[in-house]
């Protein structure tokens, strides 16, 4: 018997019956041959990590515009802090943990430079508009592997498409990866904002402080908990005063941090950065790559043009605006 079925067949005794059994996967859209070693979902996951598109994603923006100092998350470690939290709450509820940090991995490879300020900025000028889970969706289609594809199991396109708002994945597993990226981020942005002293303990809301106790990482792990004791059927939750206080918490730093334009002054530049890009790249579509001049001629300039700059770091997008649109001064050497 092969590695991957003995895998296969151990998932049979220790999942529970809402999981999703790597042997009974919709497939992909074009048919492989199984490997002997790895699932499918295995395999879905270490396309991901291979990709050109998940490497980009530790010069991207989480929350805190390129800060500058070594322990602020970027995109990356974002992404990994979720699969790590989504695969506690896998193993806890005896699910597809492979299938979990499958989608955890790509969910956000669509995501623009300079975070949510960059995604909505290309939203505005983009006539088709632009979602960067549909923008994820995308890149593991169409885009990676010179417009290849990775050619991922429906379930993992699923979830990663279905992350962020509207539609539920139809997986339990992708369900847990949508709220897990929240119990992430709310939990990572706290400790980012307190390191960037824009914010301190002593200003978080009370409930959240009662709960919470001596240190506010203490809430990643009682949420995690949470959603294990709590999950039933196919729709993750937490107990009602978990949920309460995530509520709360999320608003908090909706208000204080996300949307508070005292502490962003420099993401007041973006959207004209974003503008300036696309207006000049959709006028000059030949001076971008080959392969996007190749999707101009397939799917349109403007969707070339968004695929282009969403693709971006956000080293690269500044450097290239200043190459475009800042004087350079003349050298004789």
């Amino acid at each position: 018997m092969k590695i991957r079925e003995h895998i296969e067949k151990n998932e049979k005794y220790i999942f529970c019956d809402r999981a999703s059994l790597s042997s009974k996967t919709l497939g992909r859209d074009v048919y492989e041959k199984s490997c002997d070693l790895r699932t499918e979902y295995q395999r879905d996951r270490d396309r991901i990590l291979h990709s050109k598109a998940f490497r980009r994603l530790k010069r991207k923006t989480q929350v805190f515009l390129s800060p500058e100092g070594d322990h602020y998350r970027t995109r990356l470690t974002h992404t990994l802090e979720v699969s790590q939290i989504a695969r506690t709450v896998a193993r806890g509820l005896r699910i597809n943990e492979d299938l979990v940090e499958a989608i955890a991995m790509g969910h956000d490879l669509g995501h623009t430079p300079f975070g949510h300020s960059g995604e909505e900025a290309l939203n505005i000028v983009c006539p088709h508009g632009f979602r960067h889970y549909e923008q994820s969706k995308r890149i593991v289609e169409r885009l990676e592997k010179d417009g290849l594809g990775l050619n991922l199991t429906r379930e993992t396109r699923d979830g990663i498409l279905n992350h962020g708002y509207g539609n539920w994945p139809k997986t339990l597993e992708g369900r847990i990866v949508r709220v897990c990226d929240k119990v992430a981020y709310i939990n990572h942005d706290i400790d980012d904002a307190i390191r960037a002293c824009k914010l301190s303990q002593n200003n978080l809301p009370e409930k959240f402080s009662e709960l919470v106790g001596t240190h506010y990482g203490n809430f990643a792990n009682i949420m995690v908990n949470s959603i294990i004791k709590n999950t039933d059927g196919n729709m993750p939750k937490m107990d009602s005063e978990t949920q309460s206080v995530f509520d709360e918490i999320h608003e908090f730093m909706y208000r204080w941090i996300y949307q508070n334009k005292h502490l962003k002054t420099e993401e007041l530049k973006i959207p004209k950065v974003i503008r300036s890009l696309y207006s000049f790249f959709k006028k000059n579509f030949k001076k971008m790559p080959d392969q996007i001049q190749d999707i101009a001629k397939k799917d349109g300039i403007d969707r070339a043009v968004s695929d282009y700059i969403s693709g971006m770091t956000d080293d690269f997008a500044v450097n290239i605006y200043k190459d475009i649109f800042v004087p350079k001064f003349f050298s004789f050497y």
